[in-house]
């Protein structure tokens, strides 16, 4: 994975989102907005370094994706993380996304993070409540759930937005049929070798797929898989 600075070269969340920034990762002044707003140390684990740009592991053969990951999927998703829309995130990790889709969409809005592994689930509320979006937690506008993304979470579906943080062999069928027409889904796609995804819905319920970027992420798999290493 590119690093587009040194381990040492910002120890700031505020200059880790200038760098992304400087480096042409994104253009979006929102998703500055929202990357400066939620700070990264919130959803690392306890002596890692927060603000280098890397992919870090949190435990149970999974990782918090590289700042640039995250502020690249944010702005792909930014049109459809609009105030009062709704989205979810699968594989929600420590949810550090979750938390950043929850500030765009607002309280009239829906954020639901769906993860397999309990603990991380356990860990992820508590570092969303030492966040920026601790109160869109409180007043239920942000949920994080112990279930198999794979099958998205049709409660609250369709949703407008749809990010997938881990690779999947192939899209799975469910997070199509709950993404709602005119809406979005990120997700990265292959085995060895990845493509990050953009699945836009239209409007007349037909799919279009496009590859943003070549990625490397953990496969999205079953919890027990996950558990033993694949």
């Amino acid at each position: 994975m590119e690093r587009f600075w040194p381990a040492s070269g910002t120890n700031k969340n505020k200059a880790m989102v200038e760098h992304l920034q400087s480096y042409g990762v994104f253009k979006s002044k929102k998703v500055a907005e929202v990357m400066q707003t939620v700070d990264r140390a919130c959803f690392v684990p306890a002596g890692t370094p927060p603000y280098v740009d890397s992919p870090m592991q949190i435990g149970y053969n999974a990782t918090i994706s590289a700042p640039h990951m995250h502020a690249t999927c944010l702005q792909l998703l930014e049109e459809n993380l609009q105030p009062g829309m709704r989205a979810l995130d699968v594989g929600s990790g420590t949810g550090y996304l979750a938390a950043c889709f929850v500030l765009m969409v607002g309280p009239q809005g829906r954020v639901v993070g769906v993860e397999h592994i309990p603990e991380l689930v356990t860990s992820s509320i508590q570092n969303i409540e030492k966040s920026a979006a601790s109160s869109l937690l409180k007043q239920g506008a942000l949920s994080v759930h112990v279930g198999d993304g794979r099958l998205g979470w049709p409660e609250f579906a369709p949703y407008d937005a749809i990010h997938v943080g881990a690779a999947a062999p192939e899209i799975p069928q469910p997070l199509i049929d709950q993404l709602k027409p005119g809406g979005r889904m990120v997700i990265p796609v292959g085995n060895m070798f990845q493509d990050l995804k953009v699945v836009d819905k239209n409007l007349d319920g037909s799919v279009t797929v496009r590859s943003e970027t070549s990625v490397r992420y953990v496969p999205l798999t079953s919890r027990e898989a996950q558990l033993r290493g694949y």
